[in-house]
């Protein structure tokens, strides 16, 4: 029996350190702290990112108030606008 917890200690351990090497990439990458994503977004993506309709972020990023890049015939939105946008957006509850 002790052989097998042995086994399955080096397995965990195995898991444990390949998430870990995961997690490590991905932040080196320029994966946003906290996201566990890409730094660029669709506009699908992002109107999830932010609890709206596909529609509603494109009218954030025709009228300005959402930057946009652009690559080839692609509409991508940077993370980091996102989470100014949200910022600037906060409102007190009085």
């Amino acid at each position: 029996m002790l052989g097998n917890e042995h086994t399955f200690e080096a397995l965990l351990d195995a898991i444990a350190e390949r998430v870990a090497a995961k997690v490590r990439s991905e932040l080196a990458h320029g994966s946003p702290a906290g996201t566990g994503g890409p730094r660029l977004m669709t506009v699908d993506r992002a109107a999830v990112y932010l609890g709206r309709t596909r529609e509603a972020v494109q009218h954030l990023t025709s009228c300005g108030k959402i930057p946009t890049v652009r690559a080839d015939r692609r509409i991508f939105l940077d993370v980091r606008d996102l989470d100014r946008w949200i910022e600037e957006n906060k409102q007190s509850g009085d």
